[in-house]
């Protein structure tokens, strides 16, 4: 009986909606009528519609260039906050993990602003004789300016997992190397990195779902334009549910980003068994 309101909260908000989606993937349906049953109709549409298709490539190139940047930049101040002699390291840990725990809302408008054409940003390069591009109504630098907004709010989390990762590593294993005179280089890729690998798959792991996500930033920052250059799947997704009406067909798209991320996450895992280090 005291477990009953959790039950009842994740059956009624969580597992119910999961099997009206996938019921609704099979409809055509728009919230306000009975949906009509479609069969694989949804599914096939995705093939053909060419602005779903431009989403998925924009996803992807987001993905790909989010993930890397993340997880470097990650690893390169997790590193650095490990080293001996930092002072302030509890302010520089709280300064990289705030924005993550910060509003989405709240740093697009930030950045909306700092992005702006007469915005800090291009103010500032404008002093050293740069002339800053349109960064969110430009095609060619808009996803670019998307990313870098991601990885700057999102980089906190793996930021810590990793910084944890290190802090587990036995510090006689760098007493040792230096005995040998290996070099911190050395240091870095002989011991470092594979004793951090578990970590660095959870980072992947998570990072990937997070960026097949991307809403919010894109939501606040873009609309999804210039000319669709930033709309990726959950804001089509977004539009065809609540915008133009088509629950079944966003239930469809839905179902086709788990399927794609359970996929891609089960090859991560199976993979994992050549790279990661469980020593």
């Amino acid at each position: 009986m005291f477990i009953f309101p959790v039950i009842f909260g994740i059956l009624a908000f969580q597992i119910g909606p999961i099997f009206v989606s996938l019921f609704a993937s099979f409809t055509n349906w728009d919230a306000l009528t009975p949906p009509m049953f479609t069969g694989v109709k949804n599914y096939a549409n995705l093939a053909s519609d060419k602005l779903f298709l431009q989403t998925l490539r924009n996803t992807l190139l987001f993905v790909l260039g989010a993930i890397p940047l993340t997880v470097v930049i990650a690893l390169a101040l997790a590193v650095l906050l490990q080293a001996r002699g930092l002072r302030g390291r509890a302010f520089f840990r709280t300064a990289y993990f705030t924005p993550y725990v910060t509003s989405s809302v709240a740093i697009g408008l930030v950045w909306f602003q700092l992005l702006a054409p007469h915005g800090i940003l291009n103010d500032g390069l404008s002093k050293i004789g740069i002339q800053g591009p349109a960064w969110l109504s430009d095609t060619t630098w808009a996803m670019p300016a998307v990313i870098i907004v991601a990885v700057w709010q999102g980089i906190g989390y793996p930021m810590v997992i990793l910084l944890a990762g290190l802090q587990t590593i036995d510090e006689t294993l760098y007493e040792a190397a230096r005995l040998d005179r290996a070099s911190s280089w050395r240091q870095f890729w002989s011991i470092t990195l594979p004793l951090l690998t578990p970590q660095l798959f959870f980072v992947l792991i998570t990072q990937f779902i997070a960026s097949f996500q991307i809403f919010t930033i894109i939501f606040v920052m873009t609309k999804g334009g210039p000319g669709n250059a930033t709309n990726v799947i959950i804001y089509y997704l977004y539009q065809n549910a609540f915008t133009f009406g088509r629950l079944g067909y966003a239930s469809a798209m839905a179902w086709f980003l788990f399927v794609v991320i359970g996929l891609v996450t089960f090859i991560q895992w199976r993979v994992q068994k050549r790279w990661v280090f469980y020593g």
